[in-house]
């Protein structure tokens, strides 16, 4: 752990930091990141030896509630903020709630706009679920020699307007390494291979939650049966409940609650001497 002051001056301990996550480059050591949107996923993540964790930017509060550890990178180009001043507002929102850092797809002019004001900032390359219709659907990004040029370009670009990570998604795992190795910024792989600084997973995906698990995913468990099952007891137990009402059995004796004879007399007396 590394203790730092956050952006409110708090004295908080970090699992990692901007810097240590840069000085990853070259080194044969990765940190691990996951989605979260809860304190209960963002404690699970702490417990699990996760270092960080993204998550959108309304629920940085709910993670810092689960884990005061995880470095938690906020989301901020949801929830209809579009000028670079509503951006530029929604990041500063985001470092007071607890994050570390954001992770914006805008243009590298709002990237430069950003970290001039010393907030750190990720980008994201590769495929863009956002722009996935520009890519003709879902696929990998950089499979062929021009669009592999053209996204190196794009990570020169990124590194000059100061962003000090990128997330990479579905590029192949060839062209990620050689972006790895000759770009200053720190890689974030999402489907990208293994050679990057830090591998990215969603925690639907590792836990088995999602209806489909991407071809880059692993499921490490079966919560969607779970669910099913949980969901199944749920019916079953709502409906012995229906049942007990509709017979009168419920509620029954041991569910009511009952006054001592003399003070329900008295109140009977009342009631009939108020007639």
């Amino acid at each position: 752990m590394t203790r730092i002051l956050d952006f409110n001056g708090q004295d908080v301990d970090r699992a990692v930091t901007v810097a240590s996550i840069v000085a990853l480059k070259g080194k044969d050591q990765q940190f691990a990141q996951v989605t979260a949107g809860n304190a209960a996923e963002a404690a699970a993540a702490e417990a699990a030896g996760i270092e960080m964790a993204v998550c959108m930017s309304q629920n940085v509060r709910a993670l810092r509630e689960g884990s005061s550890r995880l470095f938690v990178t906020a989301a901020i180009d949801f929830d209809g903020a579009v000028s670079e001043d509503q951006l530029l507002g929604k990041a500063f929102n985001a470092l007071s709630d607890g994050a570390d850092a954001v992770i914006t797809t805008r243009r590298f002019q709002t990237v430069r706009r950003l970290t001039e004001e010393h907030i750190p900032v990720m980008g994201h390359l590769g495929f863009v679920p956002r722009k996935s219709t520009h890519f003709g659907g879902v696929r990998a990004v950089g499979k062929t020699a021009d669009e592999a040029i053209k996204l190196w370009d794009q990570f020169r670009r990124l590194e000059d307007a100061g962003a000090f990570a990128v997330e990479c998604e579905l590029i192949p795992e060839q062209v990620m390494k050689e972006v790895n190795k000759r770009s200053g910024l720190a890689t974030v792989s999402l489907g990208s291979g293994r050679v990057a600084d830090v591998i990215f997973l969603f925690m639907s995906d590792i836990c088995g939650e999602s209806p489909r698990i991407p071809r880059h995913g692993r499921a490490y468990a079966d919560l969607a049966s779970m669910y099913r099952e949980i969901q199944h007891e749920r019916i079953r137990a709502l409906s012995a409940y229906r049942a007990d009402v509709a017979d009168q059995k419920y509620p029954g004796p041991a569910e009511v609650i009952a006054c001592e004879d003399r003070e329900f007399k008295e109140f009977i007396d009342y009631l009939e001497k108020s007639d």
